[in-house]
């Protein structure tokens, strides 16, 4: 087994259990602040993964998290948030976890230690798919069964993990590794490692979104409205992307059934409904080519 940082023990907070419990939250709160900073040593990396999805998301690949305890559902977290957020189909970010959909909410013992599981679960990829591999150790046989199959079928891979020293850091075709440092409490990687995984993720699916033109500007244009608080919040991106006010924005949305991008090429270039969906649909749905078309008209 290589050397496993996640499992150091913390200095600085020994003496966790006899804090007063502000002093407690202090402790956490200090850690935590490392691990923004942990995260930022690897931009570059998170960049180059980012580009990597996308651009296999543009061959019609799909994005699969792979994980084992918290990692993994943080992966499923992630995944289950994209179709909301992008209006993607739930199978373009998918999240699978060692010992199924009920290791979710309880423990499967030894699922992260089977090798064969792992295979077995990638089976599921192609060579146009992203496999993304998450483990604050980096050691689980699990995700290395998920790297061989990736690999059998030429698959591009990304491992996140806070261990540089961890297998999957060797083994995974591109390597994130935001190194916390020890946790609050000896190897409960749930906290900081956890939260690193987070706002990697986050920065993943995110910028993947917005380089397929997901977004308009900082606009969440590709949004299903299916709630009150997210058709108010469509109202007023349309209101605000096309100059107009609520209640044409309110209109022109329940022509299209609540589509914004095109409430707001219908609004902007004075088209009807459908004609304003053929035209984004020759621009790739990309509203933002759609409109510099237009203005260089």
């Amino acid at each position: 087994m290589s050397e496993v940082i996640t499992e150091y023990r913390n200095e600085n907070t020994k003496n966790i259990d006899i804090l007063p419990t502000i002093e407690m939250v202090r402790k956490m709160n200090e850690e935590d602040k490392l691990v923004a900073l942990a995260v930022e040593e690897e931009t570059e990396n998170i960049a180059a993964a980012i580009d990597l999805i996308a651009k296999q998301f543009l061959k019609g690949g799909r994005l699969f998290y792979f994980g084992a305890g918290t990692s993994g559902r943080l992966g499923i977290l992630d995944a289950s948030e994209c179709p909301p957020t992008f209006s993607v189909s739930p199978e373009m970010v998918q999240g699978i976890m060692a010992g199924g959909d009920k290791a979710f909410r309880t423990a499967v013992e030894g699922a992260e230690d089977n090798f064969e599981l792992g295979y077995e679960d990638a089976k599921v990829l192609n060579e146009n798919d992203v496999a993304v591999v998450i483990s604050a150790s980096g050691n689980p046989k699990y995700l290395l069964g998920v790297l061989q199959k990736a690999e059998d079928v030429n698959c591009k891979t990304i491992g996140i993990t806070c261990n540089s020293r961890g297998k999957i850091a060797e083994e995974a075709g591109l390597v994130i590794c935001p190194e916390v440092g020890p946790e609050v409490i000896a190897g409960s990687s749930r906290l900081k490692a956890g939260t690193a995984q987070k706002m990697v993720l986050n920065m993943l699916t995110t910028g993947a979104m917005i380089k397929i033109g997901k977004t308009y500007e900082n606009f969440m244009i590709d949004l299903k409205a299916t709630n009150e608080k997210l058709k108010d919040r469509a109202i007023r991106i349309v209101a605000q992307i096309a100059e107009v006010s609520h209640s044409e924005a309110l209109a022109t949305l329940l022509k299209c059934n609540w589509e914004i991008k095109t409430a707001i090429i219908s609004i902007m270039m004075k088209m009807d409904v459908e004609q304003a969906r053929v035209e984004l649909k020759k621009q790739g749905g990309v509203l933002r080519k759609l409109l510099n078309v237009s203005q260089a008209v």
